[in-house]
């Protein structure tokens, strides 16, 4: 993933998943953790929430498709910027979170 373009959006809205949508993908064992991951992590980054859901529709029996669907996902969190919220306390500084800017 390290040569690949940015994304603006975690999904293509015109993208149509269903069951059984073509060749299915050869390692679920994969599929499954990845998408356990997003969805832990869709809680604090709301913008990849609806396609996490998506991508989580097909745990049992995931395709091609929906694999690269999963890695859309992965390129559009790895080019979101960050931003560290510190607040200092008694000078010295605490870290509070991190946000996504979402533009």
């Amino acid at each position: 993933m390290l040569n690949t373009k940015p994304v603006d959006t975690p999904t293509d809205p015109n993208i149509n998943l269903v069951l059984d949508q073509g060749e299915s993908y050869p390692n679920p064992g994969r599929y499954k953790p990845l998408v356990g991951k997003l969805n832990y992590l869709s809680v604090t980054h709301p913008n990849i929430f609806f396609a996490t859901c998506v991508a989580s529709q097909f745990l049992n029996s995931p395709c091609q498709n929906h694999w690269d669907v999963v890695l859309q996902i992965q390129i559009y969190i790895k080019n979101v910027p960050y931003k560290v919220l510190t607040m200092k306390m008694r000078g010295i500084p605490k870290l509070l979170g991190i946000l996504m800017l979402i533009g």
